[in-house]
Formats: C-alpha cells, structure tokens, sequence
C-alpha cells in the first residue's frame, strides 16, 4: 500500500469539511464507544484482565526469537511450511511463488491489516491470480476501484447505507436495495461461487500459538471459514511476527479483551483456531498449509524504547475513542494504520521522514491509553516521536526555536513567573470588551477557525492564592 502520510494536513482538511463523512463517523461512538463501556463491566476484573494481557504479551515480545521458533517447530510437525519474510514485498514475493506452485488462478481472502502492508492484492493480480476480498467491508472497498480501508476493524466505516446501496446497484447490475438484510443477502449470493470456485484461500492471522502451532483467526462473518475449510485445497497465512503467543491460555485471557475493546461483544462470533493440513481421514480443510510471517520493520523495534508497541492487539479501540480518528477518519492517515496506533507505527515501520505529522495528529488526551487493553503508552509514544523530530531536525525552523525559546522560560522559574503575569495581561487587553480573541498571532491555526475566550488577566498562581 503506497504510503501518503506526507500529505496528512491537506488530507484532514479534505475530510473536516465533508459533513457526510461527518454524519457517518458518529457510528464510532454511538455503536463502538458505548458498546465497549458494556462489555467491559461483564468482566469480574477488568484492571486486572488487562494487566495479565500486558505481562502475556510482553513475555512474547522479550523472547520473540524464542517463541517464534517454537511455533515454527510446532506447525512444521503438523504438516503446516513456515516461510520468514524480511519485507513486506518479500512476503508478496512468497504468496505469488506458493499460488504459481499450485497453479492457483483465483484466491479468496478474509480480512488481513498485514496483506495491505504487502499490497498482496496488486501482486496478485500482476501475476494473473485473481484475489476476492470476502469480508463484506473489503468486498465493498474492493469493487469501489480498489479503495482503502479506513479502520483496521470496520473498514468500510466512513460510508453510509445509500453509498454502498448505489454501489451494489452499479456493480451488480441488479435492481437498487436499501434494505440491509436484503443487501448483505445479495453480496453473499455474488461471493458463494467465488468460494466454491477459488484455488487458494489468504487469511491473516489475530495471533499464532506457539505450543500448537495454530493459527487464531476471529471474525464477525463466518468467512475465514469458507477460505480455509471449503473447497481452497491451499491456505496461506499471512501475519506480522509479532503476533506470537506462547501457550493457548495466553490466547483465552488475550480473547477476553479482544472482542469487548474492538466492537463491544463479550465474544466474536467466529473464533477459529486451524492447525496443520487436512490430515488422513478428516473430511474439510486444505490439502497445503502455509504461514508467512513478516517482519516488515517489526524486530527493529525490538529491545528499543517503542518495543512496547510491539504488543498492540489490532483490536481498534484507540482510534475508536481519538477525537482525532473521530473527526478526520482513516484515510487521513495515509497508510494501513490510522489512528494513533498509526501515528505511532507509520513512523517506526517507513520511517520518520514519511509520516512528520503523525506524531502531532493527537491531542495528547490520554483516552487511548485509558482503554488501550493491553495499556500501550501511545501518549508517551507520540511525544518520543516528537522528540526525535526536533532532535533530527525535521520539525520547521521556526517550531524549533519557538520550543527551545519555550524550554529556557520553563526551566527558570522567576523568569517564567513574569513571562505569564505579562502574557496573561496582554492577552485579557486584546480581548477587549467581547472577551474574546479573534485574531492571534503566532495562533493563526487556532484563530483561523474559532475564536479564544480572553483570560481573566491573573495567572493561576494569582488565582489559586487569591481562592485561599
């Protein structure tokens, strides 16, 4: 997936002032924000479930090496090949040489974060193999010329009922639906050949255990069934390193807190655990199995002062709750992960230079490390990006001096004191009698779009000394 981080300002203004994409994110807090405030209090300890989820998947990442070639020997007595690839085109490279070596024309796929960072659809097709996204989301974006999805779980979020209606009409060539039931029944009726018709089935993968050397596939809709277990006499997993977990109870307490901080359900209503090729005298799954794991940037991060981000479970909740993510969606982003799970790994996986203002498209409110399950820092993730910034100097001139000009008031604490009495005046004297500000240099972003209440005139040391 090309990367058009580069272009986050232009692109988040775009997305500000499109009052449908405005309407249609209100879903985020109507459905994913409320739902997970619900399912979270079914939880006898909630802290303590995620404490025990943190410590699991850190005791993965600190000795992935380890836990990676357990898995390798595990799926590899089950009959499953276990291929590495160092870069996402690697892996692409790896796909498209397992789909010629079976002689694949037509894989079906279910929803995959990791195939996007490959761009595994366009290798696909470049190399006559023709691939069906079956999730209904990317189904949608698939047949909408290929769009991208906005959101790692609900990927199709940002469009609305009579969007997908209108392009079901003109791609289907059937008579306009508005009703849902209806809709969903039509794009099962078009997916169910593609099924029973394709070569190979793709699915990423939410973890693999290394005690079984099994894949965990969750889903909503029952497809990555259809791609692994039906007529696909090849399944191709494709997954990021790090989503290793050592033993199946790590993968229960995990799943206690994926579905409930994703779409607010207690469970999924998939859970599929596969585990090897159809073995001698089983009657379902595939004649070959295959496990692509991709590093793609990932084991840079390893031992490093990001490392924590390494246990992120792809579960969505921080840009759920971003009142960034909520304003501007997915696609402001520029790359596979929005949110401020992508202002953090954007940076860290194509470089710093690509995505400068990821880091500062936050708030720094904290709410994403509040219900982040497996409690990721991501406000102070964001500020070390921010930091390296500046210290790289990427960040404009001008921003540079301004928070250097910052730092040396801050730290001498005589000069900031007369610094804010004079700052606090002057600006109660430009707010005038509307005691408000209009117009405010150096704050023309602020002020271009809104106007600031004028303080009171007194610092809130005078203030606080004044209320005692």
């Amino acid at each position: 997936m090309e990367i058009r981080s580069m272009h986050f300002k232009e692109r988040a203004g775009q997305k500000l002032a499109d009052q449908r994409l405005q309407q249609n994110l209100k879903k985020l807090s109507t459905k994913f924000v409320t739902g997970r405030a619900s399912a979270i209090i079914e939880l006898d300890d909630f802290e303590g479930t995620r404490e025990a989820a943190k410590e699991r998947r850190m005791r993965a990442i600190e000795n992935l090496d380890v836990w990676l070639e357990t898995f390798e020997q595990a799926a590899t007595r089950r009959g499953a090949t276990v291929l590495f690839a160092e870069s996402a085109d690697d892996a692409s490279r790896l796909v498209v040489e397992i789909a010629k070596k079976h002689g694949v024309k037509k894989a079906i796929k279910s929803k995959s974060m990791v195939s996007e960072e490959m761009a595994l659809n366009a290798a696909l097709e470049a190399a006559g193999v023709q691939p069906i996204e079956t999730d209904l989301g990317e189904y949608i974006l698939q047949i909408n010329n290929n769009e991208a999805p906005s959101h790692i779980i609900a990927p199709v979020v940002h469009k609305d009922k009579e969007e997908i209606s209108d392009l079901f009409a003109r791609v289907h060539h059937k008579p306009r639906l508005t009703d849902i039931p209806q809709m969903t029944r039509e794009a099962r009726e078009v997916l169910r050949p593609q099924f029973l018709s394709a070569d190979m089935g793709i699915t990423g993968g939410n973890f693999v255990i290394a005690e079984t050397g099994s894949v965990a596939v969750v889903t909503n809709e029952g497809n990555e069934g259809m791609c692994t277990v039906m007529p696909p006499k090849v399944h191709v997993v494709v997954t990021g390193i790090e989503k290793v977990l050592p033993t199946l109870e790590d993968f229960a307490t995990v799943m206690r807190l994926l579905p409930r901080s994703a779409t607010g359900q207690s469970i999924s209503n998939y859970v599929s655990l596969l585990t090897g090729p159809r073995a001698e005298g089983e009657l379902d799954g595939p004649e070959h199995m295959y496990f692509v794991l991709v590093d793609g940037g990932r084991t840079g991060l390893v031992g490093t002062e990001f490392q924590e981000m390494m246990r992120c479970i792809k579960c969505g909740a921080c840009m759920n709750h971003c009142p960034v993510y909520q304003k501007i969606g997915g696609h402001s982003y520029g790359w596979v992960y929005p949110g401020p799970m992508g202002s953090v790994l954007t940076p860290l996986y194509a470089g710093l230079e690509k995505a400068l203002d990821l880091p500062q498209a936050s708030t720094l409110c904290g709410e994403c490390h509040v219900v982040c399950p497996v409690k990721i820092p991501l406000p102070d993730l964001l500020r070390k990006l921010r930091e390296k910034e500046v210290e790289r100097h990427l960040r404009p001139m001008h921003e540079r001096l301004g928070l250097t000009l910052w730092a040396f008031v801050a730290k001498r604490p005589a000069l900031y004191r007369l610094a804010t009495k004079v700052g606090v005046r002057v600006l109660r004297m430009m707010g005038g009698s509307k005691k408000s500000i209009s117009s405010l240099p150096l704050g023309a972003g602020w002020t271009d779009y809104r106007e600031m209440p004028a303080p009171s005139g007194k610092t809130f040391r005078e203030l606080y000394r004044q209320r005692k």
